[in-house]
């Protein structure tokens, strides 16, 4: 358990909350025994010891330890051949001497495994992650009870008030023909090439090369040579993000200075710089537009399609999908900040830490459905790592909420329900269905997939229920550049990798650290 490194991937079935199980299933290989079906007869106490944290003491009772010894043994003597006697023959004294060890043993793990999973069946213990419980150093003593005693991290527990009949605020938008046009021209855009633009004057989508010298006041943090920089809303280096980049540097022209303000993430190089703002000086080298390629026939062909007219009315169906994920994102928003009252809890920094990754990947699994593609994703990625413990206390809270949500209205999926999402997903991406699920397991995402469909049928029950008013949505989220520079040079720090007091334990840690995502940075 707590010295292996546990796949994330779990059966859904029959469950309406995805979490760590106290222990693993049998193998498939495993034929299921007579008294796997039988309940132990063991104590639990279980006792706070801290946000979201539980002290769980089990004692099995001996009885049920010296009944299946009992059985094991006369198993054996029925099932193995002794020298000297006929078969099932042999004294149960000699078979006990001989295999009493082999027996012990197969008696320990059994015992808690079944100990353990009839502990999370009969208490209903949410598991955030699995216990720091090494089953290779509890021993069945030799007279009386088993006792063993575990800490585990739980999903935090409250109750719910009402969140049916919810009022919310819609965003709607009629998207216009030059919606469409800048959408096309987006998608369009890596397959077009950049030409230099002599009369200046930069545009939203168009591409910079600059020098860049990032300042803390009078003092020189990095210089940068000739960086390539598409125009867009925000700009993201890798520890930072100037917000207002594109108002900055729109109608620029070659020669000229702007000067950006970034706002360094908790991951900076430099400790004393983490959250601080600094300056960005950029010498505008060249300003270079975007010449997008002839929709032939046959580059159309590629985006399944025949006219531009037939690409056009892609375009729209997407920005519509867009917009139902902006939809979805503001009336979760909003279910969060009307439910606030039951959700007065905080959760502690080494939890948010660990559950960090996961949170990234259900968000990344949500902007996917949306349509999104990997650039997109990228840069709204770094905009969420940029406080990754904060956006990950958010995205918990709403974990959390629906994941109860779904609990209590019994909302429950199957596999079949896993082979539908898989097959939306390779539509939407123009894969197979099988090389979909291959890549979701071969990341460990498939139960990122499983709570996001959860999560996705949760939030549906609540806004059937809701009343709403529907608002103009001035403007879709603004795109964001990507560029590997940093800021601050040096190692970056990860605020999600607690650090280890030991080397053992930092072995431990580097043996368990959860893949990342396949487009994070």
């Amino acid at each position: 358990m707590a010295d292996e490194k546990r796949p994330e991937t779990e059966e859904p079935s029959g469950a309406a909350t995805v979490t760590e199980p106290l222990v693993e299933a049998p193998s498939e290989e495993t034929e299921p025994t007579e008294e796997q079906g039988e309940k132990l007869n063991q104590t639990v106490e279980l006792r706070d010891v801290g946000p979201c944290k539980k002290h769980v003491k089990v004692t099995v009772d001996r009885s049920s330890i010296d009944a299946l010894m009992d059985k094991k043994f006369s198993e054996l003597v029925v099932d193995t051949p002794v020298a000297g006697f006929r078969p099932g023959k042999a004294p149960r004294k000699i078979i006990e001497r001989r295999f009493r060890k082999d027996v012990a043993e197969e008696v320990r793990a059994e015992v808690l495994l079944r100990s353990l999973g009839q502990l999370e069946d009969d208490n209903k213990i949410a598991v955030l992650a699995p216990p720091n419980l090494d089953p290779g150093k509890i021993e069945i003593p030799e007279k009386g009870p088993l006792v063993y005693e575990f800490d585990v991290e739980v999903r935090p527990e409250f109750d719910l008030p009402n969140y049916k009949g919810l009022k919310l605020r819609r965003p709607v938008r009629t998207f216009t023909e030059v919606d469409v046009a800048e959408e096309e021209r987006r998608i369009l855009a890596p397959y077009g090439s950049l030409v230099p633009k002599p009369e200046g004057k930069a545009e939203i989508g168009d591409h910079l090369v600059v020098d860049m010298t990032a300042r803390d006041g009078e003092r020189t943090l990095s210089s940068h040579k000739e960086i390539t920089i598409r125009v867009d809303p925000q700009l993201a280096l890798k520890d930072g993000v100037a917000e207002n980049f594109g108002d900055v540097v729109k109608g620029a022209n070659v020669g000229e200075t702007r000067t950006v303000e970034i706002k360094l993430s908790d991951a900076a190089a430099d400790e004393a710089l983490r959250g601080k703002k600094v300056q960005a000086v950029l010498d505008i080298k060249e300003v270079k537009k975007l010449r997008l390629p002839e929709l032939t026939h046959a580059f159309l062909h590629e985006f399944g399609v025949h006219s531009p007219e037939q690409l056009r009315e892609r375009i729209r169906v997407l920005l519509e999908r867009r917009l139902e994920y902006q939809q979805r994102q503001s009336a979760r928003e909003q279910v969060l900040q009307q439910l606030a009252s039951a959700i007065n809890w905080e959760l502690p920094q080494d939890i948010l830490q660990r559950q960090a990754r996961k949170a990234l990947n259900r968000r990344i699994m949500e902007m996917q459905n949306a349509g999104m593609n990997d650039d997109e994703i990228r840069g709204r990625l770094r905009l969420l790592q940029q406080d990754v413990l904060r956006s990950t206390a958010a995205s918990l809270q709403e974990h959390f909420v629906l994941q109860k949500i779904a609990e209590l209205e019994n909302i429950d999926i199957d596999e079949d329900d896993l082979d539908d999402e898989i097959e939306r997903l390779a539509a939407q991406s123009n894969e197979s269905p099988r090389r979909v699920r291959a890549r979701l397991e071969k990341e460990d995402l498939m139960d990122v997939l499983a709570t996001e469909v959860i999560e996705r049928n949760a939030l549906d029950l609540i806004l059937d229920s809701a009343e709403y008013e529907d608002v103009p949505l001035g403007k879709m989220e603004g795109a964001v550049a990507t560029v590997e520079e940093q800021a601050v040079p040096g190692e970056m720090h990860d605020p999600t990798a607690a650090p280890a007091e030991t080397e053992e334990e930092a072995k431990a840690e580097e043996s368990t650290t959860e893949k990342k995502p396949p487009i994070a940075d």
